[in-house]
């Protein structure tokens, strides 16, 4: 199982530089970011700064999406820094949060997230594609390859990335909805002709790495990390007004996992200006039981039983979101040991 971590693109620029090079320095395989030009800085010039500093690993946003950017845009960044540093970028995208509402927008339609990432993924792989009445090509980025990884929580999106992602992205960590939403994008896959273990599966929630046995600890790690179950809380609202609750009748919500739906009945509305920021004053709704499923929180043996338990789910990769008062202390825990317990290793000599 790969690990990677996400990082706010928060000022100054440097300091989220210096902790993807203390992540790879570690053994995390991916820096992921967000994406919300407005809220923090842009993220692809960063990327330029990240790759130029490091040598592994793979950098992209978790996640993008269609509205914000010119497709064409899009997938000119990412043939650029793969020509500049050597294919070492990611492309995680879905309908879109905070980048647009905070403009006054709306997430867009599958159908126009299904129409970018084929834009975007033909254009930065090298290939010609029709846009706009036109067919176009990068003819410098023949070399350039790009995987594409979906992220979403309904059935809709959930097929979408099982028909076209080249990965598919889910943003909380527990295992019942980790395991619902693997079935469904596997399924998708079949039904589509592809071989799902082709869709690699990526599972990102914060982790926050306590003292054994210490109650204070783990009770301040779950105020730290409660904002996560706020976020979420937007896209299950969105999904809600879809589908209808889990157990609803009439409105689909028997497909939705209660364990996803139930828990925003108290949610009462969300401030942008305080997105992704731990202690903010809209998560109070999220009760503990969800932020310790939603997220990874306890010593270092809790942390890697639970990356087991999702690696037995088919997790490929587990990113951590480094948004609260722990992100070195965090870094150095996974790198020094929960890295290694979770290693595949050989013996030197048999």
């Amino acid at each position: 199982m790969d690990i990677g971590v996400v990082l706010q693109t928060t000022p100054p620029s440097a300091r989220v530089v210096d902790l993807a090079r203390r992540a790879e320095t570690y053994g995390f395989s991916h820096v992921w970011t967000f994406d919300s030009h407005i809220l923090w800085q842009e993220p692809y010039v960063i990327y330029s700064q990240i790759l130029a500093a490091t040598r592994n690993v793979v950098v992209g946003p978790m996640v993008t999406n269609p509205a914000t950017r010119d497709w064409t845009v899009t997938a000119s960044h990412y043939a650029t820094l793969n020509e500049m540093f050597g294919n070492r970028t990611v492309c995680g995208i879905g309908r879109g949060d905070s980048a647009v509402r905070v403009t006054n927008g709306r997430p867009t339609t599958i159908q126009t997230l299904r129409e970018s990432i084929h834009v975007i993924r033909e254009l930065a792989n090298g290939r010609s594609v029709e846009y706009r009445g036109s067919t176009i090509t990068f003819p410098w980025a023949s070399k350039s390859r790009l995987p594409v990884w979906v992220a979403g929580y309904g059935p809709k999106a959930l097929a979408l990335a099982g028909e076209v992602g080249d990965g598919f992205i889910l943003q909380l960590a527990d295992p019942d909805i980790t395991s619902w939403t693997i079935a469904a994008v596997r399924k998708a896959a079949e039904g589509a002709g592809r071989n799902p273990d082709d869709v690699t599966i990526c599972v990102a929630a914060p982790a926050y790495v306590t003292a054994p046995g210490s109650a204070a600890e783990l009770d301040h790690a779950r105020n730290q990390c409660r904002w996560f179950g706020g976020m979420v809380g937007n896209h299950v609202a969105d999904i809600v007004a879809r589908y209808g609750r889990a157990g609803d009748d009439g409105a689909g919500g028997a497909e939705i996992p209660r364990a996803l739906t139930d828990y925003i009945a108290g949610r009462e509305g969300y401030d942008y200006n305080q997105h992704g920021q731990a202690g903010n004053t809209h998560a109070d709704f999220v009760p503990d039981e969800i932020v310790d499923r939603f997220c990874l929180l306890g010593p270092v043996e809790e942390q890697v039983r639970r990356l087991g338990e999702l690696r037995d789910l088919g997790v490929d990769q587990f990113a951590v979101y480094l948004q609260h008062d722990a992100k070195e202390p965090t870094l150095q825990a996974y790198g020094e040991h929960v890295l290694p317990a979770i290693a595949e290793t050989a013996l030197a000599k048999q």
